[in-house]
């Protein structure tokens, strides 16, 4: 089977960042299904794995995790999926990824994908919706359609970034809380209030932009961008007691003391820890399967930003500068290899 791989690049830029390889199609046995890769999208993960982030990547290595496509075939211990079925997942980071013709991947990391949705918008959400969902209801807690939190505020670092656009969805239509998001373009600031934020601010100016909606703190922070950038503004913005939910690393010095006088709490969310470490793997299926649901009902909507085309090196190589340029709006989807 067709598949690019890489063998590591800090620079996407230098040559022979991805190549094009022929690879034997694997075969599923216990619990994992071979899927017929139909689109996948490419998340700010692929270009940090790409760079070393795992360390140095010595053979040629399958990137992508983020895809829907058709079962092919299933392990013998797989019982709850059939040949033909269409499904979506993010799947696991130590394990080749979906920049190929075909995947093996774990079926309890699977659910059926949205029937009403095309392949392109059904291929944006897995990564980014699972990060979300695992922030805001594993993590910072919020409880589901119900009235607990309507007189609270959640504040979302990146709004318009991939997993910004989905967790304000998820916020807004299963939690009632205030939802207030972050983005400095018009562009992207009208894209925050189509996916259903109440109102949107500017971090370059974070603390004064919520003193302009009334509001000196707030209840919740989830922090889809660099940590180290924004922690001052964090500290002072969290309330006592208060929850702050965080995706992304920082190379800056951040001093966690600062929130001890708060008794705030700070949690790390890694949607990859539990597939990497054999934790409960299953309820990333269930809880795909519930945002299929929320996604046919109409209540949540891809993410879809831009179809880059085909998956070969020369899209798969525009996709990841375009990523590491920092200015893309929702996620960038390739279709299958041609």
């Amino acid at each position: 089977m067709k598949a690019i791989a890489t063998r590591g690049a800090s620079d996407i830029n230098a040559p022979g960042a991805f190549e094009a390889i022929d690879i034997e199609r694997p075969v599923p046995t216990g619990e994992d299904v071979l899927v017929r890769i139909e689109a996948i999208s490419v998340n700010p993960v692929d270009t940090k794995v790409r760079a070393g982030a795992l360390g140095e990547l010595g053979e040629p290595t399958i990137l992508g995790w983020d895809a829907t496509g058709i079962v092919e075939a299933l392990g013998e211990r797989v019982s709850e999926l059939t040949v033909g079925e269409r499904i979506y997942y993010s799947g696991e980071v130590n394990r080749p990824g979906c920049n190929a013709e075909y995947q093996l991947i774990d079926s309890r990391l699977v659910a059926r994908a949205p029937q009403t949705l095309d392949i392109e918008e059904i291929a944006a959400i897995p990564l980014t919706a699972l990060t979300a969902w695992e922030a805001l209801f594993d993590k910072l807690r919020l409880a589901q359609d119900t009235g607990d939190h309507g007189d609270q505020t959640l504040l979302i670092i990146n709004g318009a970034g991939g997993v910004g656009s989905i967790a304000i969805q998820l916020a807004r239509q299963l939690t009632g809380i205030r939802v207030i998001a972050t983005a400095s373009r018009e562009q992207s600031r009208q894209w925050c209030l189509e996916m259903g934020a109440h109102d949107v601010v500017d971090h370059h100016d974070l603390v004064n932009e919520l003193k302009r909606l009334d509001l000196d703190n707030v209840d919740y922070i989830f922090n889809c961008h660099d940590i180290g950038v924004h922690w001052e503004n964090m500290v002072s913005l969290i309330k006592p007691l208060g929850e702050i939910v965080a995706i992304a690393e920082t190379k800056q010095q951040v001093d966690l003391n600062a929130l001890q006088g708060k008794a705030a709490s700070f949690h790390w969310e890694f949607m990859f820890a539990r597939p990497l470490h054999g934790v409960q793997r299953e309820q990333q299926g269930a809880a795909l399967a519930t945002m299929a649901r929320l996604l046919d009902e109409g209540r949540l909507r891809s993410t879809l930003g831009e179809i880059v085309g085909p998956l070969n090196v020369e899209n798969l190589t525009r996709a990841h500068k375009m990523l590491e340029d920092g200015h893309t709006i929702g996620k960038l989807v390739l279709t299958a290899m041609e």
